[in-house]
């Protein structure tokens, strides 16, 4: 366990693996499709690969790791689907803040923000509130914790984000993938002291304080992959580049995933819609841009972390 090929993180844990899919993002899961290719082995249930299933086993894995890491927590699955007991949660979520992985970063992702209140209420009813938590780990938030959510298009980021911004972690964050239609994420975004916005462009962080509540800090993107990959637009994603220049924010471009048309030029009206709800194939005879582009923007690379 541990070794991952997802090019924003170092290793992966996956104390819970299996999931169900809520939203469109979820047609062609790379997670489902490699638990079923894994079935009957490495904790991958014979009969039903994807459902649900806990590894306590597993729970302790981080605290054997020596090289500081960014791990990705319960990459095969999401950590606040229905079926996790709360306790269960806790339990994971407890190992950031051990002594043992405090020189890690951990990442998680889930598409069920409107269970983390409930979870985090039914476990401050039992050790307190986050604040005044005194045993080790000292919070079940940790500072190393970074909570955020996958979206897919404007709907779910507009249903999901607000949700998170509301929850008590250090560090929030959005993985956009796959990236299925044009997204505005400017009021989830830092905004820059207007009086300092060259300096802040250079680099130093002036948030404009008349503007409350909690941001997003990091922004990862990426087309679908798989063999029914729907196509990345391009200005879609230089869209979602520049609202991260503008606010500041570290932006990850992870590929254009393995779609065979990622234009749009040569689609009539009707098809266009048909390609981008229903996922109707069509092969563009001039590009294949996820074949040629790999993970570049415009010529460039954007793979910025946060600090």
């Amino acid at each position: 366990m541990g070794k991952t090929l997802i090019e924003w993180t170092d290793k992966s844990w996956n104390p819970i693996t299996g999931c169900s899919p809520v939203s469109e993002g979820c047609r062609n899961c790379y997670a489902k499709r490699m638990a079923n290719r894994l079935k009957g082995r490495y904790g991958y249930p014979k009969d039903e690969p994807f459902r649900v299933t806990f590894h306590p086993d597993r729970l302790d894995e981080p605290l054997h790791w020596k090289k500081p890491s960014r791990i990705f927590v319960c990459s095969m699955g999401d950590l606040f689907h229905e079926e996790v007991p709360d306790n269960f949660i806790s339990a994971v979520l407890e190992i950031p803040s051990c002594v043992e992985s405090e020189k890690h970063d951990f990442f998680v992702l889930t598409k069920r923000p409107q269970r983390i209140p409930r979870w985090l209420k039914s476990h401050n009813e039992r050790f307190g509130t986050v604040r005044e938590l005194d045993y080790k780990p000292k919070t079940i938030l940790g500072n190393n914790l970074w909570l955020g959510v996958s979206v897919e298009d404007q709907k779910t980021a507009d249903e999901r984000i607000p949700i998170l911004l509301q929850i008590p972690a250090a560090h929030l964050w959005v993985s956009v993938e796959p990236m299925l239609s044009e997204i505005d994420l400017s009021q989830y975004l830092p905004q820059m002291c207007p009086v300092h916005r060259e300096i802040h462009l250079r680099g130093r962080n002036c948030i404009d304080k008349s503007k409350e509540g909690s941001f997003l800090d990091w922004v990862v993107c990426g087309g679908e992959t798989g063999p029914k990959a729907r196509p990345l637009h391009p200005d879609w994603l230089r869209s979602l580049r520049d609202q991260c220049q503008v606010a500041g924010v570290p932006f990850f471009f992870k590929s254009w995933g393995t779609s065979k048309c990622n234009c749009y030029l040569n689609l009539k009206q009707s098809e266009r819609i048909n390609h981008g709800r229903t996922g109707i194939s069509y092969e563009c005879p001039i590009h294949d841009w996820g074949q040629e582009k790999g993970h570049l923007l415009d010529g460039k690379e954007w793979r910025e972390f946060p600090k």
